[in-house]
C-alpha cells in the first residue's frame, strides 16, 4: 500500500476524509474560544490534478469529479458546503484544475484566532508545504515525523482542538504505529478529538487497532467506512475508513445523511456500501 497525498488527491479517500474534516472544523467553531489542527502528515497542502503524479492515477476522476458533477439533496449539499466551496474557490474558471489537501482546505476554514501545525517528514513535500505557508502566523510547518509530531505538540496550548492523522501506509507495520502513537497521545490529552484515516485493505489490522483501543480504556470511538466496490490486500483501494475518538456528538447523525449519498454518486461495482458504528461508548 502507498497512499502518499501526491498521487491520490481528490481520491475516493479524500471524500470521506475531507468531508469528516470540514465537519470537525465547523463543529469547533460553534464555540467562540479557539483550537488547533494537528496535521501529522501534511503533504504538499495543494495538488495540481494535471500534474504528473496525478495523471498517473486520475483517482480524482471518481472521487471530488463525480461529486461535483452529481445532484445534491438539500441537507447534503449544506452538509458538503464547507468542503465544496474551497474546491470551488480554488478552482474559479469553472474547471477542476486544483484539488486542496487537508492544510489548504482547514486553513481556508479558520478563523482569525485559531491555529494550525502541520507535520512534513518527507524532504520536497516539507518544502514544498512551507514555502506556499510562509508568512502565516496562524500555521507552523515542521518538518518531522507525524508520530514524533504527537508526543511533541500535544496538549496544544490553546487546550481544544483535533489531530488529524492519515499516513501514506508505506510501511508494514503502519497500523501499529499509528495505535501505539495515538494511545500515547490520549494519555497526554484525554480531551483532543483524533481523527485516523485509514485504507480499507486490512481488516485484521483494523480490527486490531480497534481491540487496542478498547483494552487501553479509551472511550466515545466512532468508525465510519465508506466503500465504492470491494477491495483487500491485491486490488486497487475501494474503500476507506476512518476512526475518531471523542468525535462531536453530531457527526454520526450528519455521516448517516452523507454517506448513502456518497455511496450512489462513486458506486464502481458489487460491495459498495456504508457504516456509522459506535464502537466504544462514551
Amino acid at each position: 500500500m502507498n497512499y502518499r497525498h501526491a498521487y491520490h488527491a481528490g481520491n475516493i479517500g479524500d471524500v470521506l476524509k475531507h468531508t469528516v474534516l470540514t465537519r470537525l472544523i465547523v463543529y469547533f467553531q460553534r464555540k467562540d474560544k479557539a483550537f488547533r489542527l494537528l496535521d501529522t502528515h501534511a503533504g504538499i497542502g495543494q495538488y495540481d490534478l494535471a500534474s504528473e503524479e496525478m495523471q498517473k492515477t486520475g483517482e480524482w476522476r471518481d472521487g471530488i469529479a463525480k461529486v461535483l458533477a452529481a445532484t445534491m439533496p438539500g441537507r447534503v449539499a449544506e452538509l458538503l458546503d464547507p468542503w465544496l466551496a474551497a474546491v470551488k474557490a480554488m478552482n474559479s474558471g469553472g474547471d477542476l484544475q486544483l484539488y486542496p489537501g487537508s492544510p489548504s482546505l482547514a486553513r481556508r476554514l479558520l478563523r482569525k484566532n485559531d491555529r494550525m501545525t502541520l507535520t512534513e517528514l518527507h524532504p520536497e513535500d516539507f518544502q514544498t508545504l512551507s514555502e506556499r505557508f510562509s508568512g502565516d502566523h496562524q500555521v507552523k510547518t515542521i518538518h518531522l515525523d507525524g508520530w514524533l509530531a504527537m508526543g511533541s505538540f500535544l496538549p496544544p496550548k490553546e487546550k481544544r482542538g483535533l489531530v488529524l492523522i492519515d499516513p501514506a501506509f508505506e510501511v508494514t507495520d503502519e497500523f501499529e504505529q499509528m495505535t501505539n502513537a495515538v494511545l500515547k497521545a490520549w494519555k497526554k490529552w484525554t480531551g483532543g478529538t483524533y481523527a485516523m484515516w485509514y485504507p480499507l485493505k486490512d481488516a485484521r489490522a483494523i480490527r486490531r487497532m480497534h481491540d487496542h483501543f478498547g483494552d487501553a480504556g479509551l472511550r466515545d470511538v466512532l468508525s465510519i467506512e465508506l466503500k465504492v466496490g470491494k477491495s483487500g490486500p491485491d486490488t486497487r483501494m475501494l474503500g476507506s475508513g476512518m476512526t475518531l475518538i471523542n468525535p462531536p456528538y453530531t457527526l454520526a447523525a450528519e455521516m448517516r445523511e452523507i454517506l448513502p449519498w456518497f455511496c450512489d454518486v462513486l458506486h464502481q461495482g458489487p460491495g459498495s456500501g456504508w457504516d456509522v458504528t459506535q464502537l466504544i461508548g462514551e
